[in-house]
């Protein structure tokens, strides 16, 4: 993991079930005219203390934190990339908007000094796919490689195709997850301009306040989660540990509006429900949730509508949060990062709290593990990413248990 709050899963970790806020006032450009002034930036960013510095010059921001992010998922998995069975691996890394750093800095470079200056590198760098694509190269993996798109729910997605894959045969190990790079001003302002962003731009440890009554928006923010997944068979062949067992992945479409969810939490809770049913679980086996808890007024609400028409009568007695409270919005990694996170619950038995949270919302009334993490022995959990043009993941982890 690389995100506003550590560039490791170990640091980010500790940061997220202590409840520290990884957001402040906008440093990578000068945010002067814009709405919101504030995001969770990534703080401390030197890529050159990662990978070679010529690596970095051609890799956009979103793909160096790939590069780190899946460095540390293949070192925690101890799997090393052999010649002749580079085809078994794939790589599926997605993103919401890809290189726009790159591409807001050549158009700068275009307006300043003419087209003949925009550098050769830039649609390299500016495409999508290009983290999945520059990692596949630097590993030297010969399976699938390509990114998927889904807005907010891309990197969710790319983890359950990735786990489909496996379970169908076609290869059998996988780097899947998602990245993003995107606080730069036309996107700030864009996402201002649709009204999706707080301007709490004074106190902006305290502005991504997910199902709180004073949310007024999400915080962008920036970072990468790759998970390492494997089958059962090739991971117990090498003797690998295990930290949790994918269960299942359900996605659907709302079919109703470019940036709204369903009204009335259909698509949303018909994701959950498809996760559960791949995974053979039943709504009271669920024991945590890592909500899409993005902090928006209609999100937030329609959300916790989702899991209710989902879970029927035990979504009252399921922990909920949202680590984005403390992370901000990662787009397209977002639901990587929050898989990550499930990953991490259950092998640590803490759920991360919702910090920010002060007042209740009638519309939003189940428990949101307020403030303060909690301790909890977790054997089942769920993550959900919902994204703009009614984009629906769910997946299922589940502790693992070598017996079966």
């Amino acid at each position: 993991m690389v995100t506003p709050v550590g560039h490791n899963s170990r640091d980010s970790w500790q940061a997220l079930t202590t409840g520290i806020p990884g957001i402040g006032p906008i440093t990578l450009f000068d945010p002067e005219g814009q709405d919101s002034r504030i995001a969770g930036e990534v703080k401390e960013w030197e890529p050159g203390t990662y990978m070679e510095r010529k690596a970095a010059r051609r890799a956009d921001r979103f793909t160096q934190f790939a590069f780190v992010a899946a460095d540390e998922a293949l070192g925690q998995a101890g799997y090393e990339i052999v010649e002749d069975k580079s085809d078994k691996v794939a790589v599926i890394v997605g993103t919401a908007i890809g290189g726009i750093t790159t591409l807001s800095e050549e158009f700068q470079t275009m307006y300043e000094k003419g087209a003949g200056r925009v550098s050769p590198f830039l649609i390299p760098m500016m495409l999508p796919d290009m983290a999945s694509g520059q990692l596949s190269i630097r590993l030297g993996t010969r399976g699938v490689n390509y990114a998927l798109v889904s807005a907010c729910a891309s990197g969710a997605d790319c983890i359950g195709e990735a786990a489909n894959m496996i379970l169908r045969g076609e290869t059998e190990f996988a780097l899947a997850g998602g990245s993003e790079a995107a606080i730069t001003p036309i996107t700030m302002a864009g996402f201002a301009a649709a009204k999706s962003l707080s301007t709490r731009n004074d106190c902006p440890e305290e502005a991504s306040r997910p199902f709180d009554a004073g949310r007024d928006g999400f915080v962008m923010g920036e970072g990468a989660a790759i998970l390492a997944l494997e089958s059962v068979e090739s991971a117990t062949k090498r003797g690998a540990r295990v930290l949790a067992e994918f269960g299942g992945y359900g996605a659907t479409s709302d079919a109703f509006h470019v940036t709204q969810p369903d009204e009335n939490g259909r698509g949303a809770a018909a994701a959950m429900t498809l996760a559960m049913e791949r995974a053979g679980v039943r709504p009271e086996e669920v024991q945590y949730i890592n909500a899409h808890g993005t902090s928006t007024q209609m999100n937030d609400a329609l959300e916790t509508k989702a899991i209710k028409r989902a879970f029927g009568e035990s979504a009252g007695a399921i922990p909920i949060s949202s680590t984005k409270s403390m992370t901000g919005h990662l787009l397209g990694a977002a639901g990587a990062m929050e898989a990550a996170i499930c990953v991490m619950a259950i092998e640590s038995g803490v759920i991360p709290p919702t910090i920010n949270y002060r007042e209740p919302d009638e519309a939003c009334d189940l428990d949101y593990v307020p403030n303060v993490a909690r301790a909890a022995a977790l054997d089942t959990v769920m993550t959900n990413s919902l994204g703009f043009g009614g984009h629906n993941a769910s997946l299922v982890l589940r502790r693992y248990r070598s017996d079966g």
